[in-house]
């Protein structure tokens, strides 16, 4: 009797590439939390200065797709 083997595809595998955003993309969002945590970075509509780490991080983020970086889109 002949034993079956199973071979499973890792995640990485599955989805091409294992990473969900490219390693510049990560560094445009630390350039704007390096920005926030200096106080230099500001809100677009408002011009006030940001001071959640989460709007810095949505900034970044929200540059990074705009220059056509790998990242997802964002949640709606």
């Amino acid at each position: 009797m002949a034993t079956q083997t199973t071979h499973r595809k890792s995640s990485a595998a599955k989805n091409g590439s294992g990473r969900k955003y490219s390693p510049s993309a990560s560094k445009d969002v630390e350039t704007e939390m390096k920005a926030m945590k200096e106080g230099r970075l500001k809100s677009g509509h408002s011009g006030k200065k940001v001071t959640n780490p989460k709007q810095a991080i949505a900034i970044g983020l929200s540059k990074a797709r705009k220059e056509g970086k790998k990242v997802p889109a964002p949640k709606s």
